[in-house]
């Protein structure tokens, strides 16, 4: 037998999910600063050309494609000019919150990377802040162009993703153990709640 043969993977499975799950073994097994992408690429059964063809480096591995997440976001909310803006804004949640539910394994795995390693938190907080960007630049779509209507989309944003960031910390903190979708329910009502009274607000108070 060649040493020196791939390893053959199975030919269902895509390649981009056999490059993240080859990666998420070695990280596990050798940690995230010793795993190369050469030894990524072998345990998936692939060329380190086609590595590339699917990422950028090896961080990339790591994380969500958010880019695609927040053209989804942008889309539903673009699409939601009609309805109630808070509302909008907290299905827009719920909708960022399910990317991390549809991989559950895969984000337990990402947490305690991004605790052990600098840089991948640092990524982390600033995708986490791009949704926070999105949902906010929406808000003020729908308000007057004042700065107090300004203010409060910031803050209504913000609100948002901090119940989402809080209802995620804990469901990864307890190891996945509950189903996080009770706890995202009663956080996304509270905030909803308080950021209502604020948003119909500014809305009815414009700059004449």
């Amino acid at each position: 037998m060649d040493s020196t043969a791939l390893p053959v993977a199975p030919a269902a499975e895509p390649v981009r999910e056999r490059l993240a799950a080859a990666a998420f073994e070695l990280f596990a097994e050798k940690g995230y600063e010793s795993t190369t992408i050469d030894e990524i690429a072998s345990a998936a059964g692939v060329a380190r050309r086609t590595f590339f063809r699917h990422y950028r480096s090896k961080e990339d591995v790591i994380f969500p494609d958010h880019d695609s997440v927040l053209e989804r976001v942008r889309w539903y909310l673009g699409s939601s000019s009609a309805a109630d803006p808070v509302f909008a804004v907290a299905e827009a949640t719920r909708l960022i919150f399910e990317t991390f539910m549809a991989a559950p394994e895969r984000t337990i795995a990402r947490y305690r990377l991004t605790r052990v390693v600098p840089a991948l938190r640092d990524r982390e907080v600033a995708s986490v802040a791009r949704y926070e960007r999105t949902m906010s630049d929406y808000l003020r779509g729908r308000l007057p162009d004042t700065p107090e209507a300004a203010l409060a989309a910031h803050v209504a944003a913000a609100s948002f993703a901090a119940a989402h960031n809080q209802v995620l910390r804990e469901w990864l903190r307890a190891g996945g153990a509950e189903d996080a979708h009770p706890a995202l329910d009663a956080a996304l009502a509270m905030v909803s709640e308080l950021m209502t009274p604020l948003i119909t607000g500014v809305a009815h108070n414009r700059r004449s």
